[in-house]
């Protein structure tokens, strides 16, 4: 039996228990006989073998999906909320010796605070204010991971998802909506006209009923066979602008 060759086993396997290495965005948590002991990385550093356990952490940003939570708004609206969490780990120790499992709490936290933040919320709110939600999630959820040595960078709402009768009546409310502001608009433009015909009313001398009555027959006008009426009064007012010219 060659032991040369036994020995060089033997040397490749302790090495491989004594050295590790940790990439640029990993953190290796060491544990010297249960307790803790450091932390190491990046690069390369050396264990005791059976003495030393290690935990590696990824410092990098996780993603991590909310799944969606039933939701009774405040206005009484059952809802389906889903979000996405992003969060990265600022404090190794704290990841590992605080909590048992981080991904799993900041799952939880997550799922909890979604429920209340859109149960406290109107379904006119969740809707139309994304980043209002957005924000109270991001607050809430980065006090209480904190501790865990765990930072969140933004909380995003994915969907809301809104029963099919509440739809048709959104849809009906936007419509009413648009109705009201074409209205609106309208009735503005037949007040700018109103104030324009006031003004050519002063300045021919004419009452502005007069004017919208002549704009009336000039649209009358561009239809084919079309038959036109001129009163008496109207008649009388053309003689004395005509008069009022000469003069």
């Amino acid at each position: 039996m060659d032991y040369g060759i036994v020995i060089l086993l033997i040397l490749i396997v302790i090495l491989f228990l004594v050295v590790k290495i940790a990439k640029e965005y990993e953190r290796a948590i060491i544990f010297r006989l249960g307790r803790f002991s450091g932390i190491k990385g990046p690069g390369l550093f050396l264990m005791i073998p059976i003495v030393d356990k290690m935990e590696r952490v990824d410092l990098r940003i996780i993603t991590q999906d909310v799944p969606p939570q039933e939701v009774i708004t405040k206005d009484n609206v059952p809802v389906r909320v889903d979000a996405v969490v992003y969060y990265k780990i600022i404090d190794p120790e704290k990841a590992i010796i605080e909590v048992e499992n981080f991904r799993k709490a900041t799952s939880e936290v997550s799922q909890t605070t979604l429920r209340g933040v859109a149960g406290a919320s109107e379904l006119d709110e969740i809707l139309a204010e994304r980043e209002k939600i957005n924000d109270k999630l991001h607050e809430v959820i980065d006090k209480a991971t904190d501790p865990w040595g765990i930072k969140v960078t933004s909380v995003e709402v994915k969907h809301v998802e809104v029963p099919e009768n509440m739809q048709r009546s959104i849809a009906r409310q936007a419509e009413a909506e648009r109705a009201k502001r074409g209205k609106i608009i309208l009735a503005e433009g037949e007040y700018q006209a109103a104030q324009k015909l006031k003004e050519a009313g002063e300045v021919l001398n004419a009452a502005p009923i007069t004017l919208r009555y002549l704009e009336t027959l000039a649209d009358a006008a561009k239809e084919e066979n079309t038959s036109i009426l001129f009163p008496v009064e109207l008649l009388d007012m053309f003689k004395k602008i005509n008069k009022k010219d000469k003069d």
